[in-house]
């Protein structure tokens, strides 16, 4: 009798299986059958959402490609880019033998990694703890909150820095001064100039970061908590072998662009907290870029300078994505 019904299951499971691969299959065939034409007047207005996207990326992102032939020319404003003359890789070559590049590529780096291994963890570890949080209006004011900085200008947060830190009536230093009866240079001072920029960093950009993650949080399968409490779990345990699991793939895309732009720091951040005291630790490609052209009107060699850090950047990012496909993850395509 038992036997019976087990074969009886079996021919249920098999018949279950084959009609979903026929359904599947069916669904596949359809898709492919309907012209593209037809496809676009149903789905019109997904394509018409997108549009504005496409034609920023056509304006502003590949447009201007066309204007790095400047790098291979002595480019002159008078001339043209079809009336400047050409000198090949002599920009390239002289921004890797002078003295500045050596200085550029480990400024950049240290505040790159300072960010990876520091800032990149922070908006994951805020994302697990709010949602841990049971009470749907404390969660929503909590993430308001941590929302809000993101919104103010770099120069307001430079003006708050400045407020705090500066060594005549900062009142950091007024509290040191009292300690101690001496000040400290914070916004002079070579060592403290990467601190106060991965605090500004974490300050500002954590709370807006964790919105990506909350999002993927928020497809995490309820019935998997529930079978973890049935288990005995507790939250920590829950949140080590479900929640982060669950994100892996959200952590691993923001990952690979995070370090596809391992070289851009950010141009208007340093360059407020720049000055001639702490120039060879915080002078980096974007700041370089901005004085090489724009101040001292060497057009042709910051756009040298701008297609290596976008080259090394492309690379970085196949990169990475190659080794996260080989280790079996998603990758970013």
């Amino acid at each position: 009798m038992e036997s019976t019904k087990q074969d009886a299951l079996a021919i249920v499971n098999t018949r279950r299986q084959l009609f979903r691969r026929s359904k599947k299959k069916k669904e596949i065939e359809y898709e492919e059958k309907i012209p593209f034409l037809k496809y676009f007047k149903r789905h019109y207005i997904l394509y018409l959402m997108v549009f504005p996207g496409i034609i920023y990326f056509i304006v502003f992102r590949y447009i201007p490609m066309i204007f790095n032939i400047i790098a291979f020319q002595n480019y002159s404003p008078y001339k043209g880019i079809a009336g400047s003359d050409w000198v090949g890789w002599m920009h390239f070559k002289n921004f890797f033998a002078g003295k500045d590049f050596a200085m550029l590529l480990t400024n950049t780096l240290a505040i790159s990694f300072m960010n990876l291994i520091i800032f990149f963890p922070m908006p994951i570890i805020l994302a697990l703890l709010l949602n841990e949080i049971k009470h749907n209006g404390y969660k929503k004011v909590v993430q308001t909150c941590v929302y809000i900085p993101h919104f103010i200008s770099l120069v307001v947060v430079y003006s708050l820095t400045y407020l705090i830190l500066n060594e005549s009536n900062g009142i950091i230093n007024q509290l040191i001064q009292a300690m101690t009866g001496h000040t400290v240079d914070f916004l002079s001072s070579k060592a403290w100039f990467r601190p106060i920029l991965l605090l500004q960093t974490v300050w500002k950009e954590t709370g807006y970061g964790t919105i990506i993650f909350l999002a993927a949080l928020a497809g995490v399968d309820v019935q998997l908590y529930e079978a973890a409490e049935v288990d005995g779990a507790g939250r920590w345990k829950k949140m080590w072998h479900i929640t982060l699991p669950a994100i892996k793939s959200t952590i691993i895309t923001m990952l690979i662009l995070r370090v596809g732009s391992i070289l851009n720091t950010g141009y208007e951040q340093i360059f407020l907290l720049q000055n001639s005291l702490n120039r060879s630790v915080s002078e980096v490609f974007d700041t370089y870029v901005y004085k090489q052209g724009i101040t001292q009107g060497s057009f042709s060699y910051a756009t040298a300078v701008g297609l290596f850090k976008g080259i090394v950047g492309t690379i970085m990012v196949l990169t990475v994505n190659k080794i996260a496909k080989k280790s079996g993850e998603d990758g970013l395509y």
